[in-house]
C-alpha cells in the first residue's frame, strides 16, 4: 500500500515557539515546521524567511508586533523554496520596502520558481493555508553577489543598534543559500543550510559541496543558530550539534547515492540500499518520509555526474513517489 503522497496526511498544527535569543534575535520556530528569524533593531526590523503565504505570516507579525512596533524594512530569502518565500507580501503593510536574495536564489526563481511553487503547494497544503493570498512568486528588489561563495558579496544592513551581514556562504540546500549572520551577538540565521532533529531536505541540492559549507558556517562560532527545521540552538556546543546533524544526514545520503550508483542499482534499489544506512539514525525524525524518495532520487542523480538539480514538477512529484513509497 502506498504512502501518502509527500507530507498530505499531515494536518496536525504545531506548537510554535516565538524566543529571544540575544538583545535583538529572535526565533520563531514550529516542531519541525519550517522556521522564520526576526531581528528588531532600534529603527527597523528583519524578517529571516517569510512562511509561505501572506495570511500565514499574520501569525508571525502579530507576535513581533507584540515587542516591537518598528516597520519591518527588510525580508531576506535565505533561497527561493516557495514554502520560504511566498509569504513575502504581507510585510509591505508593516513597512517592508527591501526584499534581500542572493544572486543565484534570484537565478533559480527565474529557473524553477513556477513549477516549484505547484510542486510545494501540493506536497503539504497544511503550510500553504491561504494560498488564495498569495500574489505570484516573490521576486527581491535587491539582488547581492554574482554567484560565487565567500563574504566578498555581502551585505551589511544596519537596523539601528544592530548590524546584520548577509552573504551567500556556499553551496549546499540550493546553490544560492544565503545565510544573515549578528557577529556583536554571535547569532546565526541559516535558512536550509542546517537543520536539528527534522527531515534534511536535499532535492534540489548540491549534496558534494554542502559539508564544506557547513565547515564554513562553523568557523563563525556561533552561540546561537535559528536553523532552517528544528529548534533554535543556544550555547556552542548546541549549535555544533546541529551543524553535525545535518552534515551527517548529508554525507551518509550521498555516500548510499555513491553506492547505488556504482553497483548498478536502479532508483528504487537505491531507496532499498540508502534506507539500510539512513533509517536507523534519522528514521523518527519529523518529515523523514516525505523527504527521503526526493532525497535519494537528488543522490542518486548527482553521483551519476547530474550536477545542476532537475526541476521538480507536480508530475515529476507523483511519478518518483508512485515508483519509490510504493
Amino acid at each position: 500500500m502506498s504512502k501518502a503522497f509527500a507530507s498530505q496526511a499531515d494536518l496536525q498544527d504545531k506548537k510554535i515557539t516565538f524566543e529571544q535569543l540575544s538583545p535583538h534575535c529572535w526565533a520563531y520556530t514550529a516542531e519541525g515546521d519550517p522556521n522564520s528569524g526576526v531581528i528588531i533593531g532600534e529603527k527597523f526590523i528583519m524578517v529571516s524567511d517569510a512562511t509561505a503565504t501572506p495570511a500565514m505570516a499574520q501569525d508571525l507579525i502579530a507576535r513581533i508586533r507584540e515587542v516591537s512596533d518598528k516597520p519591518i524594512k527588510y525580508v531576506l530569502l535565505t533561497h527561493y523554496h516557495a514554502v520560504r518565500v511566498l509569504g513575502a507580501s504581507a510585510y509591505v503593510a508593516e513597512g517592508a520596502t527591501e526584499v534581500i536574495a542572493s544572486r543565484g536564489t534570484y537565478e533559480l526563481i527565474v529557473e524553477r520558481g513556477a513549477e516549484d511553487m505547484q510542486s510545494e503547494m501540493e506536497r503539504f497544503p497544511r503550510l500553504f493555508r491561504g494560498a488564495d493570498s498569495v500574489p505570484g512568486l516573490t521576486w527581491p528588489t535587491m539582488v547581492i553577489g554574482d554567484g560565487k561563495p565567500g563574504r566578498q558579496g555581502s551585505l551589511t544592513v544596519d537596523l539601528g543598534g544592530v548590524k546584520v551581514e548577509i552573504w551567500h556562504p556556499g553551496q549546499g540546500h540550493t546553490r544560492g543559500d544565503t545565510i544573515a549572520w549578528v557577529e556583536d551577538e554571535k547569532v546565526l540565521f541559516s535558512g536550509d543550510l542546517v537543520e536539528y532533529e527534522a527531515g534534511v531536505y536535499t532535492g534540489d541540492a548540491q549534496l558534494e559541496e554542502w559539508p564544506a559549507t557547513l565547515e564554513a558556517l562553523r568557523a563563525l562560532n556561533a552561540e546561537a543558530i535559528v536553523p532552517g527545521r528544528g529548534e533554535a540552538m543556544k550555547g556552542s556546543a548546541d549549535v555544533n550539534k546541529a551543524l553535525d546533524y545535518t552534515k551527517r544526514w548529508v554525507t551518509t545520503l550521498f555516500q548510499a547515492g555513491k553506492e547505488a550508483v556504482a553497483g548498478n542499482m536502479d532508483l528504487k534499489a537505491a531507496m532499498a540500499h540508502t534506507r539500510k544506512s539512513m533509517d536507523p539514525v534519522f528514521g523518527h525524525v519529523f518529515i523523514y518520509e516525505h523527504c527521503l524518495p526526493f532525497d535519494v532520487s537528488r543522490a542518486y542523480d548527482e553521483a551519476k555526474g547530474i550536477k545542476n538539480p532537475r526541476i521538480w514538477t507536480a508530475e515529476r512529484d507523483k511519478e518518483m513517489w508512485a515508483a519509490l513509497q510504493a
